[in-house]
């Protein structure tokens, strides 16, 4: 097994945060960082007590313990959590997670009790609140209707919601027929008509070159 990365104490990561901060970053933006989150609350209070008052940001895909996200409150400012699956067959078939629909939404729920919806600064950038992710999946269409549905009955009329066009096949996706291709520009016309009676949010343009959201991992800045 090939292990990557690099080691870093609390102290250090506070340290980076506040460096972030010095290069004039809007935030700082925690990816997928559930299995750490005991350390990032002391880096944050080590950063904030030197200074650290830019946004934290928790990037997450909302298969979150409940419990966990409380420990976040009073942390985090700006929650961006995925809401990738309805069905408890095409979650546990794509990422071996039962219950997935309602651990994330029960999440989700407590996120926006934690910092509300979203709120922008002067220059549109985001300062707290939450964003609701949806990443459309090719030939399952039917459950992101049923995503945006859900939302649109149980979320504040004022929530805000990203639907991500840049999906594509990687890994052993490859080998599963129904997935192991890009979204055809018919397919995403389709999820952005079902979208009309959520007012806020963001439309990903569906491009070519999704490869390029995949960042270079090579442990710059650490």
């Amino acid at each position: 097994m090939v292990i990557f990365g690099k080691e870093i104490t609390d102290e250090r990561l506070a340290e980076i945060f506040l460096e972030l901060q010095n290069k004039k970053v809007h935030n700082i933006n925690l990816v997928s960082p559930t299995p750490y989150v005991k350390n990032i609350i002391k880096a944050i209070d080590i950063a904030r007590a030197n200074g650290l008052s830019i946004p934290v940001v928790y990037n997450t895909n909302s298969y979150e313990n409940i419990e966990t996200i409380k420990m976040l409150n009073g942390y985090v400012n700006v929650y961006l959590p995925d809401l990738k699956y309805f069905d408890d067959t095409t979650s546990i078939n794509y990422s071996k997670v039962p219950n997935y629909f309602d651990v994330s939404t029960n999440a989700i729920k407590e996120m926006i009790k934690q910092v509300g919806t979203p709120k922008f600064d002067d220059n549109g950038i985001i300062k707290s609140g939450v964003i609701v992710r949806h990443l459309v999946l090719p030939n399952h269409l039917t459950e992101s209707k049923k995503i945006f549905d859900w939302i649109k009955r149980n979320l504040p009329k004022d929530i805000y919601v990203s639907v991500m066009a840049q999906y594509f096949p990687t890994y052993k996706a490859k080998e599963i027929e129904k997935i192991n291709r890009k979204l055809t520009k018919r397919e995403y016309e389709l999820v952005c008509s079902m979208i009309q009676d959520i007012e806020y949010g963001y439309i990903q343009d569906l491009e070519d070159f999704e490869e390029e959201y995949v960042p270079n991992f090579d442990l710059s800045g650490v």
